[in-house]
């Protein structure tokens, strides 16, 4: 038996969540996204409350019950308040720049790095070595999240690159003489 999948979703003020032909849509006040509902799984939403309950007895739908109700948890809070990441960028020179539509980041490489934000994303630095990700969608703001630290990340002598804010790294000791 799921022990997440056993728990209803509440549903805060100011979000609507309806389900029609096989898909969830939740709106918010800083957006709305749909989950398409696989067959396994069927869900109801009941005053402020969004329950899943799975099909059948097999192994699939069991897997799917908790997975659901994981995700439907997750549009229900990232249409209400949102998710964000923290990013700090340590070295000598390293820093960053949102320039329009495009992340600058100078990484000690012979050239910046230049990353286009995607749709539905929100990047601001607050300093030159702070930058924050903002977004709806709990997946894509950490896969953009992933995609910047993956530029340059943090190496374990000197601790130079790009981190998250609550990531901490494990130091190294350098070569002896």
């Amino acid at each position: 038996m799921s022990r997440v999948g056993k728990y209803p979703v509440e549903i805060p003020a100011g979000v609507q969540v309806a389900i029609a032909g096989g898909r969830l849509t939740a709106k918010g006040k800083l957006g709305e996204l749909a989950l398409p509902l696989t067959e396994q799984v069927e869900a109801t939403v009941d005053g402020n409350r969004v329950t899943i309950r799975p099909k059948g007895s097999g192994r699939q739908a069991r897997m799917m019950w908790g997975t659901t109700r994981a995700h439907v948890a997750n549009m229900v809070k990232g249409v209400s308040t949102g998710f964000s990441r923290a990013m700090e960028i340590t070295g000598t020179g390293y820093r960053a720049a949102v320039q329009g539509e495009t992340l600058v980041l100078n990484l000690g490489y012979s050239h910046d790095v230049v990353y286009p934000i995607p749709k539905g994303i929100k990047i601001t630095c607050e300093r030159p070595t702070a930058v924050k990700v903002e977004g709806v969608d709990c997946r894509l703001v950490g896969q953009v999240a992933a995609e910047i630290r993956g530029f340059r990340g943090p190496e374990p002598y000197k601790g130079k690159g790009v981190r998250y804010a609550d990531e901490t790294i494990r130091r190294k000791e350098g070569k002896k003489k």
